[in-house]
């Protein structure tokens, strides 16, 4: 087998800087041409090159993405790691194979197509195989492209028509139009007619976003609100589920919460982080305290808690849960959501009927059921959607909660697992677009943090540190508004896939034109 080219070595090392410097330190206009080398490239060399560097570009970007699951396995899952580390290659491998069919599909429309279809192409192809990994073996549509905006929030604006995929492709675009001025500079076309459209497109995208920032930002003003506190109780991950510390950690989260409701901003609802309690709460003890909080300061408590229920008939089963609970002043609880997008090998086995062999592998691993969105929770004038964990990651999560009737959304996590990794940021991250795309308020309760507020502009209004006890208020804008995106601008995504395969199939029966 040949070796990469020092070239095909150079060009994918140097995209992987450019893309870690954009998503992950902050530096966000080197989106615009962090792709330019690596286009470039693959359209230029061989095909075994250009193989060659779609699968070093991506296993260099994921590993410095995705770093943390071998402090994950390794702190939490307990295993070796001559077994965390492989495990690590194998997914950061698993995510390069979308960058090399990328290639693939690249190098056949450039040859079949003009410069001036494939440079839209490209994104498309992109986009639609960013799509593919967000629901293909359950999902991981981890730090797309688009994400690397949000320190920028006036440039999110247009993602409430097209969602971060419709960004993504903005990139893509502004990538792939350098990168053709490259590859033809020395042929003499009319590059205008190549030029113009894109640049039109990026004037529109422009345009809008600052009109819509100006609509959004007076909309706030009129609209109603809901006072909400978040406590942040910073419980070890080791120490979680030891049921000695049980209560310690409940009184942890109502001496806190008791510090809220004793402040300047009484809150109307208070949030704690996914499965805060750490216990099964049916006629547990442990929720007296709670009840108490709630009755005395009276104020609703949204937490996150496991639930089981039993099932009707002569079986039994028994069905476990990772659920959120909305007590009310009473101290009742009025409403319960559990997580409907589970973690594969963590809450649940995929294709454990046809695997019975990695049985013992997965002996700690839950077996929980998947939760449905409906009829989001009541708080005064909100109705809550629930995000539980990672599905704040994914956009069709939050757009079936607003398309349900939330005017509020809510993101209880535990990213102690994560560690002093970049992961815990990536998350909120990612939340982040969430509010933009919905146009909704997110509350983020994370045990270790991050954790805060974000308005519906993408705004993060107050942020905690990682690792500290936290808590805080703020008083959030209810918005109504269903956007572009939750209307239909979800399918922008799947119409780049679209778009793709006819590409293709019309590429293979004629031509270059």
């Amino acid at each position: 087998m040949k070796y990469p080219s020092r070239t095909t070595v150079l060009v994918s090392s140097f995209t992987v800087v450019l893309l870690w410097l954009a998503l992950d330190v902050g530096i966000w206009p080197l989106l615009v041409v962090a792709c330019v080398p690596f286009i470039v490239h693959i359209c230029r060399v061989s095909l075994k090159q250009a193989v060659q560097c779609a699968l070093i570009t991506g296993v260099g970007h994921y590993l410095l993405q995705l770093y943390w699951i071998v402090f994950v396995l390794g702190q939490y899952g307990g295993l070796p790691l001559f077994v965390s580390v492989p495990a690590l290659l194998l997914l950061c491998l698993y995510m390069a194979g979308y960058l090399l069919v990328f290639v693939l599909v690249a190098r056949f429309l450039h040859q079949r197509f003009s410069m001036y279809l494939s440079v839209w192409l490209f994104p498309a192809a992109w986009v639609g195989l960013d799509y593919l990994r967000s629901f293909l073996f359950s999902g991981f549509p981890w730090m797309d492209l688009g994400y690397g905006l949000v320190n920028v929030p006036v440039l999110l604006q247009s993602a409430d028509v097209w969602g971060v995929y419709g960004l993504t492709f903005l990139i893509l675009l502004l990538n792939s139009l350098l990168a053709f001025l490259v590859l033809n500079r020395a042929v003499k076309l009319p590059v205008v007619r190549l030029i113009a459209p894109v640049c039109l497109l990026c004037l529109i995208v422009l345009s809008y976003s600052g009109w819509r920032w100006r609509q959004v930002e007076t909309a706030l003003l009129s609209a109603e609100t809901l006072t909400v506190g978040v406590v942040q109780g910073n419980i070890e991950q080791g120490q979680k589920w030891n049921p000695a510390r049980q209560g310690t950690t409940v009184q942890g989260y109502v001496e806190q919460s008791r510090k809220l409701t004793g402040g300047v901003l009484h809150p109307d609802l208070i949030v704690w982080p996914e499965t805060t309690l750490p216990f099964f709460p049916i006629n547990h003890p442990l929720l007296i305290p709670i009840e108490d909080l709630v009755r005395d300061e009276q104020v609703m408590l949204l937490t996150g808690s496991p639930w089981y229920e039993r099932g009707g008939g002569q079986s039994g089963d028994v069905r476990y849960f990772n659920s959120s609970l909305l007590f009310n002043e009473e101290g009742r609880i009025v409403s319960r959501t559990s997580k409907s997008h589970l973690v594969p090998f963590g809450e649940y086995v995929p294709f454990k009927k046809f695997l019975p062999f990695i049985a013992p592998l997965v002996e700690a691993v839950g077996n929980f059921t998947r939760g449905e969105i409906a009829n989001p929770p009541s708080c005064k004038t909100a109705r809550i959607g629930v995000l539980i964990c990672f599905e704040s990651i994914f956009e069709e999560i939050s757009r079936k909660w607003v398309d349900a009737g939330a005017n509020v959304l809510v993101n209880i996590t535990n990213d102690a697992w994560y560690g002093e990794s970049n992961a815990p940021r990536q998350t909120l991250t990612m939340t982040i677009l969430r509010a933009v795309e919905t146009r909704r308020s997110i509350v983020r309760s994370a045990n270790t943090g991050f954790s805060g507020f974000v308005d519906p502009m993408g705004r993060l209004l107050q942020v905690s540190s990682l690792f500290v006890p936290w808590e805080a208020t703020e008083r959030l804008a209810l918005m109504e508004e269903r956007t572009l995106f939750v209307r239909g601008g979800y399918l922008f995504a799947p119409a780049c896939l679209l778009l793709t395969g006819l590409g293709g199939l019309i590429a293979s029966r004629r031509r270059k034109f």
